[in-house]
């Protein structure tokens, strides 16, 4: 590897541990379920795992918080923690009301530094209020995507997806579409592995892709639901043949056009779509595994060939094989990296806080 190429690699490195320094802003009537969101996911202790995020609360106001339901929190950090923080989160905010301008500058400034800043429901009024998401996609809550296009009409408002990945810049839909981009964050840091084992340990379903639908226009009822769950344990032992909707449908006990528009209606998706999925989920885990080839592991999740598999691999996480590979390969020795990046002097004295 090329001095260049080693550098660009050291700095990738400390990218990914920076983010995982975690805060989120806690303010005078925070949103409970948001603001739990984030305490799950990333702050609580995860023995299982070697490595994890390092995570604290910032309040915006001095003394006890109101919080949603009652609440009183206390916080150990003031905003200004926030400027230490690889990743800060947004849990709501009061859509009404302009930021106070030393949040604005604080985010500006953290954002400047390399952080990437997260929202969930109505946080993105607030990462709206900082400029940032100018030009850029971004989602919230279907009931204030009008009014956050109104306020701001450079931002490419999304009303009806779960979550916008922009990179440095992530917003999600309302309240429980939060899990499902933090969900995605551990997906990229962490991989499809570690995401699938937290997902587990929250009893929810480890992948809804940004893209899916906010809400569905029929309620379907509880009991209705088995047909998938079977369908999903069968279709997991049986990834590397030919699937098609009809064998899918045949399995399930319907017809294809009975079977597409149960999943139209429960998962606001397709069958094919809901496969591919499922296809990519293993891939990735054998990627992060195994020493398989591409070939190989395109065979065995029934892509049939690798240039499909980097098809899919693009349309949907817009990387390829290798480069994921390559990436969570890397990150796997994470920690003895980050020791030595201290050793050497070359990770930011703010980027190890926490």
């Amino acid at each position: 590897m090329t001095a260049r190429g080693q550098t660009a690699r050291t700095w990738a490195l400390q990218d990914r541990l920076f983010h995982r320094d975690v805060a989120v802003l806690a303010y005078d009537g925070t949103a409970t379920f948001e603001l739990g969101i984030v305490v799950e996911l990333f702050g609580l202790p995860r023995p299982e795992f070697s490595e994890w995020y390092r995570f604290k609360v910032c309040a915006l106001e001095t003394g006890p918080l109101a919080a949603t339901g009652g609440l009183t929190i206390t916080c150990r950090h003031g905003i200004e923690a926030l400027s230490r923080a690889g990743t800060i989160v947004i849990p709501g905010w009061r859509t009404e009301e302009q930021p106070p301008e030393r949040l604005l500058r604080i985010l500006r400034r953290a954002h400047r530094g390399g952080a990437r800043l997260v929202s969930i429901c109505s946080g993105a009024f607030l990462l709206a209020a900082t400029g940032l998401l100018d030009g850029r996609r971004a989602t919230t809550h279907w009931r204030y995507a009008a009014q956050l296009a109104q306020m701001y009409p450079r931002i490419k408002v999304e009303p009806d997806v779960l979550y916008v990945d922009e990179g440095d810049l992530l917003t999600s839909a309302g309240s429980a579409a939060g899990i499902d981009l933090c969900l995605h964050i551990v997906r990229k840091d962490f991989g499809e592995s570690v995401a699938s084992q937290v997902a587990r340990r929250l009893v929810v379903y480890p992948h809804r892709d940004g893209g899916q639908a906010q809400f569905v226009d029929r309620a379907v009822p509880q009991e209705d639901r088995p047909w998938l769950a079977k369908l999903l344990e069968w279709t997991q032992n049986h990834l590397g043949e030919k699937l098609s909707v009809k064998r899918l449908a045949k399995q399930a006990g319907m017809s294809k056009r009975t079977l597409s528009r149960r999943f139209a209606d429960e998962a606001a998706t397709s069958p094919t779509e809901w496969l591919i999925g499922l296809r990519l989920a293993r891939a990735k885990q054998m990627l992060e595994k195994t020493a398989r080839s591409v070939d190989e592991i395109a065979y065995d999740t029934g892509f049939g060939s690798a240039p499909t598999l980097r098809h899919h691999f693009r349309r949907r996480l817009d990387t390829s094989p290798v480069a994921y590979r390559s990436h969570f390969r890397r990150n796997t020795s994470g920690k003895g990296a980050r020791s030595r990046l201290r050793a050497c002097g070359t990770v930011p004295a703010c980027r190890g806080t926490g």
